[in-house]
């Protein structure tokens, strides 16, 4: 018998490539150092022990094949090595999603100062949620004990394809959404103008966020200095608690009262203070805080990729591209291989046609797995996916060798890629989010726990693609498959369930969540192109136009906290705020018209506002449009008002000061020389000139235009 001694280190080595990569994943995201073990640990092997399915699927195909006499000449190992490792993957990442993770994000999220505390807080947490789960289990097995009798393979397969059924609900909706989306946003980001116009359109709904929780923020802040100020009571029982708070904010007490909106915020203190009501506090302020860094990193990204873009766009008319950064202090910074003009080329030419390229690869592969999807069912050996990764699915004696292996490894990366991108897409969990080195550990265990959720069944999903008599050869199958199609319903969701991949395809592909968005008043999922939901001009509150003075404003050195009388708190180890580097202004940047220069004057003169309304009342309102009649009046208006009188049209008189080459005024209309005007004596009634005046038959007075009766 054939040796695996080549397999298993091939396979060690993968697992430990695996490892590697989720460490630097977890080190992007979170603060490795400060992350404490009981943390960091269950959030690793939540990502590993799932990310290791990309290597399993494979490993056993070729391994039963092997074992099928079918001459499998890939990576393989024995049946009872990849029973066990299937088995340590399922039941370790079970547990871990359905216990440990929820009980731990709770546990840091709890706002407690003694762990006791925050135990009891998390578990009660928890109850509601797994009193859910118990009573669908208990009705399930109510179900099997009817069906089919008291038997624990039964059980354990009910128990099993329940969370299957949870988890393929899940990762279809996402990988549905994903599979149109991502090769959209691929060939999007090709067309720089495009790119720019839409980062203009996402900047007042981050602005916007930016200031609502640097809002919520001071309030909470306001509410901390507030207890700090009162010394009896019962908020002397929790001083050292308070001044923890006063600690955490880190901010100047009368900067803080010196804003109108927090000076309400700080009459929410009650009266009696308690345990229960600090800790809610905490919890809040926590993550208020870790709401505010994330909206400014989202911000500074945003800032940031607009002045690239603009200086792209701008380098085209000289051929040069500088972004104007300057070097790191590490050698590799220093020494620059890349010229402006080869980095212009770069930026213009090889990136937008290697993004088409890999837009144009991504949608084959979602027709590819879209076809699958469907097609499974009634003719399996027409799937895509089966043809490229089974060598002659037809004879009996197929073979998978490296080449199937590295391609079914493809495919399953594919399939969990689209998945885990539709998660910034769905606002459905907003107040979680994935942050530059300052991640919230509670959403760094709820992340961690869907994507655990998601591979699995996404494994399984690749894996009923292929052709039944191989898929049931497989170890996954008998292990997981079995068990699954023990029961109508895991056979329903199995086969049927997946062609339902439709209802988000087609969503996204025809944009219903924007129509929906309009019809309803809410949005399902944040589209980032306002331009294709019914607003091509961007006239209107947070339209293009006003992202991109909000941008231009912050690249120009306005801070955007001074809308909110807000200034940056003191740096220091503790602090949540994101170390921001200096901008540079774009190469060239030239407002489209007066009003923007207006804008620009405006934004920088003013010291301070309040609120959102202080932000908007800075910008110049939009014009409305008109239509033809309307703007063609208007323009014939102001062509007359700026036209000056030939001075053979001026008349002279008595109050003219025309030349001598104007239209003069005949003496029986009251006209006459200067000189023999200004002689005359006034008039004693009127005040005015009583020379000789055809009018004044009629009892009128000279030059004053009025008839006396």
């Amino acid at each position: 018998m054939a040796s695996s001694v080549g397999s298993d280190v091939f396979a060690i080595l993968a697992f430990l490539t695996i490892s590697t990569v989720v460490l630097f994943v977890l080190r992007h995201y979170l603060p490795l150092r400060k992350t404490p073990a009981f943390l960091l640990i269950p959030i690793f092997l939540a990502l590993a022990l799932p990310a290791s399915a990309i290597l399993l699927v494979p490993v056993d195909l070729a391994s039963s094949a092997r074992e099928s006499n079918h001459g499998g000449k890939g990576i393989w190992l024995p049946n009872r090595a990849v029973l066990v490792a299937w088995r340590i993957v399922y039941w370790l990442t079970f547990v871990l999603t359905w216990v440990v993770l929820p009980l731990l994000g709770d546990y840091m999220d709890a706002g407690y100062r003694d762990p006791r505390s925050r135990m009891i807080y998390s578990l009660r947490s928890n109850a509601r949620y797994q009193l859910i789960v118990l009573g669908c289990a208990v009705a399930g097995l109510v179900y099997m004990i009817l069906s089919y009798g008291f038997d624990f393979t039964a059980i354990r397969g009910l128990v099993m394809a329940l969370a299957y059924v949870w988890g393929l609900i899940l990762a279809i909706y996402l990988m549905g959404h994903g599979l149109v989306a991502l090769p959209r946003k691929m060939f999007r980001k090709a067309d720089i103008s495009g790119s720019l116009r839409r980062v203009h359109t996402q900047a007042p709904r981050v602005h916007d966020n930016l200031e609502d929780a640097s809002l919520a923020l001071e309030e909470l802040e306001a509410q901390v200095m507030q207890l700090k100020q009162r010394k009896t009571g019962t908020a002397r029982d929790f001083q050292e608690w308070i001044e923890d708070l006063v600690d955490m904010t880190g901010q100047v007490e009368s900067r803080i009262f010196a804003n109108p909106t927090t000076i309400d915020a700080s009459a929410k203190v009650p009266a009696v203070i308690t345990e229960r009501y600090l800790a809610d506090l905490t919890r809040r302020l926590v993550r208020a805080r870790h709401r505010r860094a994330r909206y400014i990193r989202e911000w500074d990204n945003l800032v940031q990729t607009a002045s690239d873009l603009q200086t792209i766009l701008d380098s085209r008319a000289s051929k040069r591209l500088d972004f104007g950064r300057s070097p790191s202090s590490s050698f590799l910074g220093r020494v620059s291989l890349m010229t402006p003009f080869m980095r212009y080329h770069l930026y213009v030419h090889v990136i937008p046609a290697w993004r088409i390229a890999t837009g144009g690869l991504f949608s084959l592969a979602s027709v590819a797995v879209i076809w699958s999807e469907i097609i499974k069912f009634p003719a399996p050996h027409l799937s895509a996916v089966s043809l490229t990764v089974i060598h002659h699915p037809s004879d009996k004696n197929y073979q998978i060798g490296f080449g199937g292996q590295v391609m079914a490894s493809v495919w399953i990366t594919y399939m969990c890629v689209c998945a885990l991108s539709s998660f910034s897409d769905v606002p459905t969990w907003k107040q979680r989010a994935l942050v530059k080195r300052n991640t919230y550990p509670e959403s760094a265990c709820w992340y961690s726990g869907q994507i655990a959720k998601l591979t699995v069944p996404l494994a399984y999903n690749f894996l009923t693609f292929l052709p039944q008599d191989i898929q049931q050869t497989s170890t996954f199958y008998h292990f997981l498959g079995r068990l699954i199609n023990l029961t109508p319903l895991g056979t329903w969701f199995d086969y049927l369930f997946p062609i339902f991949i439709l209802i988000p395809v087609c969503a996204t592909l025809f944009n219903l969540y924007g129509k929906i968005k309009h019809v309803l008043g809410f949005g399902i999922l944040e589209e980032a192109d306002d331009e294709e939901e019914g607003n091509p001009s961007g006239f209107g509150t947070g339209g293009w136009r006003e992202g991109r003075d909000l941008i231009t404003r912050d690249l120009h050195g306005n801070s955007r906290h001074t809308s909110l009388g807000v200034s940056d708190p003191p740096r220091s180890s503790s602090s949540f705020d994101v170390a921001r580097t200096s901008r540079p202004s774009p190469t060239r940047w030239v407002p489209s018209s007066a009003a923007d220069r207006a804008t620009l004057g405006v934004s920088n003169s003013r010291t301070s506002a309040t609120g959102r309304a202080g932000s908007r009342a800075a910008l110049d309102p939009e014009p409305e449009e008109e239509n033809f009649f309307a703007l063609f009046g208007r323009r014939v208006k102001n062509t007359l008002d700026s036209l000056d009188t030939p001075k053979w049209m001026q008349v002279t008189g008595p109050r003219s000061r025309a030349g001598g080459g104007a239209l003069k005024r005949p003496k029986w209309l009251g006209g006459g020389s200067d000189e023999s005007s200004s002689s005359r004596p006034p008039d004693a009634n009127s005040g005015v000139d009583s020379g000789p005046n055809i009018l004044g038959l009629f009892g009128s007075r000279s030059s004053d235009g009025r008839i006396m009766l």
